[in-house]
Parts: structure tokens; sequence; C-alpha cells
């Protein structure tokens, strides 16, 4: 186990769609780990594997002190919506209110291959969709107002990571989510 890079905005891995997981072997398991003593050091409450360079849909979580991790997750949301403050590994010390379902429940697997459901409200169904966008290749900033989110690209491009990476080379894109959070399966 080892706490990883986290990948910030502007890396190519955080907009492409991650592949499902199809070994759920030792390499896996360690990926969890990895995961979660990465999203635990940040801190943070969420930590999917694009975030660290890993392309498969493999999440985990901190919520309410509980630890947790889904592989191939598919998403069930509730008809209530939630607006509440958001924020990201990815995107260090930005927070903007983002609109999200009050309600989520989570399908997919644990790191041994067993069938697992999560269900979750307020801060864990929160959790649940946004670790499940990065999945997607869809960014929290993706769900934001067209206001917030042109004062969240304005706050990124004077933030100091993003000036570090912009002089590396790494030119970051912004799309505007397809999906609507009332309803969603994913």
């Amino acid at each position: 186990m080892s706490i990883q890079e986290i990948r910030l905005f502007g890396d190519p891995v955080l907009l492409t769609p991650a592949s499902p997981v199809v070994d759920f072997d030792k390499e896996l398991r360690k990926l969890v780990a990895d995961l979660t003593d990465t999203m635990l050091e940040a801190p943070g409450a969420g930590l999917a594997a694009p975030q660290i360079g890993v392309p498969l849909r493999v999440f985990t979580w901190h919520v309410d002190d509980v630890l947790g991790h889904l592989i191939n997750p598919t998403l069930t949301l509730g008809d209530e919506i939630q607006d509440g403050e958001e924020g990201c590994l990815s995107f260090p010390e930005l927070r903007y209110d983002a609109k999200r379902a009050m309600k989520a429940v989570a399908r997919g697997f644990n790191m041994f291959g067993e069938p697992v459901v999560i269900e979750g409200t307020e801060f864990l169904a929160r959790a649940l969709q946004h670790e499940t966008d990065h999945l997607d290749g869809i960014l929290f900033i993706d769900r934001l107002s067209p206001e917030d989110r042109k004062l969240a690209m304005r706050e990124i491009r004077e933030s100091e990571w993003f000036n570090a990476q912009s002089e590396s080379g790494n030119t970051p894109t912004i799309k505007t989510s397809p999906h609507s959070v009332f309803g969603r399966n994913t």
C-alpha cells in the first residue's frame, strides 16, 4: 500500500471514461488499498482510480467514519435534489455549490468480486455520484451552473497549482455534463 500522486485538472485521464474491471485479483486489491491510503492522506471523502492515473472503474469513499470501495458501479438516483458545497481532490482548494440527487443507490462489486449495494442519502449520495462521475470522465465543475463554472474557471486559472501545470504544457478542457441528475442511471 502506498500514497499515490493525485492527478489535477488538466490531466487527460480525468476526462476519459474508465474501463470496467474484469480481473478481481491481487492487483485490484492493491489498487483499492492505494486509493484508500491516498484518500485518507489527502484527506478526502472519496477518490476514483482515474484520479491516480488508473483508468479503471474503481473508487473509494470515507463518509461519516465509514470507509468503503466500489467496483464497476451503476447508480439509481432519487428524484429529490440537494444543493450543497462540493470540492474535489483534483481541484485543490476549489469549492462550489453543486446540485445532486438527495438519494443514490449504487450497485457494483467489492474487491473480491462479490456483489454489493450501497444506499446513501445526503453526503454519501453526493460522494457516490461524484466518484461515479469521475469514472465517466465527468468532473464536478461540469455540474456547476454556467455562472459558477465561469467563476470556478477564473479561480482555477489564477491558482498556483494550475499555473504550475500550465507551464508544463497541460491544457485543460471543460465540458457540460450530458447527464441530468434527475432519475439518472449510470
